[in-house]
C-alpha cells in the first residue's frame, strides 16, 4: 500500500469489561492562530473517474454570515492561517462545522481550528489545544474533533480536550486510559475507543470501548477491544438516528442511549476477512462493508444490509475491488458511500442501498487516503482528503475538505 496515512482500526472482542474508569479535568494552555495571518487555499483536487471535483471556494478572510451561535461568533473573528490543512471535521448542523487542522507557523505547535457558519463559503479561526497534529498512535499529538452542539465539543488523540464555550477555551479531561482513537456522540453520551501506545514500542493489541455522560462524570467500560490494523482512515464508531454501532470481532455491537444493555449480532463477512466497516441507516437498519482476499492494491468488497439490527443480513452488492479495505457511510434514505485507497484514493457511491456502485471520485495521490467520511442530512456529506498528520503540515499532505450535496453522487472541494 502506498504512503497512506495510518488510521487506527480497533476490532472489538465481545468480553464485557468489569469496573468503572474515573474521569477528571485539568486546565491546559490553548493556542490560537497567529493574529493577522491571511487565509490561503489548499491545492485544487483533481477530477475523479466518472465525476469531477469542482472548486466552490470563497474568501476565508471575511466574517462568517448566517445565524450566530452566541457571543463567540462575534468576538473572535480571525482569518484561518495561510496553508491550513485539515485533519478532522465535525458538523453540528448542515451549515455549521469545525475543522481541526494545522498550518506553517513560527511558534509551534501550529494546530488551529477553522469554523464555518455557511457551509464553507467563509471561515474563521478559533483557538485549539496547544498540542501538535499527528497520526494516530503517535505520542503527544491530536488527530480528531467532534462537537455535540455549537458550544460543546472535543479534540482527541493522545489525550482528550473539551470545550463548552464554542472553542474559546479548552480543558484537558481524563479519558479512560491511553490514546483516544475514535470518539462519537449520541444523545446524552460520549463514546470513545481507547488504547495505550507507549512511545517507541507501538500499540498493544487491546483497548476499551467506553462511555460517559455528555455533561461529564464517570467513564464506564462497555467491551474489551483488540487493535488489529493501523491502515484504515475511518470513523470507528458509526452513529445515526440516535444509535451507535461498531465492529465487534466477528460481530456488530449496537448501542442505544437510554436503553439498557447493547445488541450483539454476528457479522456476515466470509472468512478470511479484514475488519469490517459498519454504517447506521436508521434506528433498526445497518449496512456493513466486508473486505478480504487482497491482491496488489485491491480487495474483494461485499456490502450487506440488515433491517432487523443485524439479526439477518442480505448481500446487496459488490463494489469495485480498487483499494485496500474501506470505510462505509450511509444516509438515512439509503445512499451509501465508500472511501478507500491504495496507489490512489477513491470514493464509491451507491444510490440504491448498495445494490450497484460506481466510482465518483479518484485522486491520483499515491494513496493519501481519507478521514471522517459521513453524512449530516439525507443529501449533505463530508470527507477529508489526505488528512494532515504533522505539525505545520511538514509532510505536505493535501488536507482538503470535500463536500457533497447529492448524497455522495458527486463531491467538490471547499477552501479555507
Amino acid at each position: 500500500m502506498a504512503a497512506s496515512r495510518p488510521r487506527r482500526r480497533l476490532l472489538l472482542t465481545s468480553g464485557v469489561v468489569a469496573g468503572l474508569l474515573l474521569g477528571g479535568t485539568a486546565c491546559v494552555q490553548v493556542r490560537g492562530p497567529e493574529a493577522g495571518t491571511p487565509g490561503a487555499s489548499a491545492p485544487a483536487a483533481s477530477g475523479g473517474r466518472g465525476a469531477s471535483t469542482p472548486d466552490r471556494s470563497a474568501s476565508s478572510s471575511s466574517a462568517p454570515s448566517g445565524p450566530s451561535a452566541g457571543p463567540t461568533a462575534a468576538t473572535t473573528a480571525r482569518a484561518v492561517p495561510a496553508g491550513f490543512a485539515a485533519t478532522s471535521v465535525t458538523w453540528v448542523s448542515p451549515q455549521e462545522a469545525f475543522v481541526l487542522g494545522t498550518a506553517p507557523c513560527v511558534h509551534a505547535p501550529c494546530t488551529s481550528i477553522a469554523r464555518t457558519l455557511n457551509r464553507g463559503a467563509s471561515w474563521t479561526a478559533l483557538p485549539a489545544p496547544a498540542v501538535p497534529v499527528g497520526a494516530p498512535g503517535q505520542a503527544g499529538v491530536v488527530w480528531g474533533i467532534r462537537f455535540a452542539t455549537p458550544e460543546h465539543g472535543f479534540v482527541f488523540g493522545d489525550g482528550l480536550w473539551e470545550t463548552t464555550d464554542g472553542g474559546q477555551r479548552w480543558s484537558r479531561v481524563t479519558a479512560p486510559f491511553g490514546s483516544v482513537l475514535s470518539l462519537a456522540i449520541v444523545p446524552g453520551q460520549v463514546l470513545v475507543l481507547v488504547t495505550r501506545c507507549p512511545p517507541g514500542s507501538g500499540c498493544p493489541r487491546y483497548g476499551i470501548l467506553a462511555s460517559r455522560p455528555l455533561g461529564g462524570g464517570i467513564w464506564t467500560a462497555v467491551v474489551n477491544a483488540a487493535v488489529t490494523s493501523l491502515l484504515d482512515p475511518d470513523d470507528l464508531i458509526a452513529t445515526q438516528a440516535g444509535v451507535a454501532a461498531a465492529a465487534v470481532s466477528t460481530d456488530v455491537i449496537v448501542i442505544r442511549p437510554g436503553q439498557p444493555g447493547r445488541t450483539l449480532r454476528q457479522a456476515p463477512c466470509p472468512s478470511p476477512a479484514q475488519p469490517p466497516s459498519v454504517a447506521v441507516i436508521s434506528a433498526s437498519t445497518l449496512a456493513i462493508l466486508c473486505t478480504g482476499q487482497g491482491y496488489t492494491g485491491h480487495t474483494i468488497k461485499r456490502v450487506y444490509v440488515s433491517d432487523d439490527d443485524g439479526a439477518h443480513w442480505t448481500q446487496v452488492g459488490q463494489p469495485s475491488p480498487d483499494g485496500d479495505r474501506g470505510t462505509l457511510a450511509a444516509t438515512t434514505t439509503g445512499q451509501l458511500a465508500i472511501a478507500t485507497e491504495s496507489a490512489a484514493s477513491w470514493l464509491f457511491y451507491s444510490g440504491n442501498t448498495g445494490r450497484s456502485w460506481r466510482i465518483v471520485n479518484q485522486q491520483d495521490d499515491g494513496g493519501a487516503g481519507w478521514a471522517d467520511l459521513g453524512f449530516t442530512t439525507a443529501a449533505d456529506g463530508v470527507v477529508v482528503h489526505g488528512p494532515a498528520d504533522s505539525d505545520g503540515n511538514a509532510t505536505r499532505r493535501p488536507g482538503q475538505l470535500l463536500l457533497t450535496d447529492d448524497a455522495g453522487a458527486s463531491w467538490y472541494q471547499v477552501r479555507f
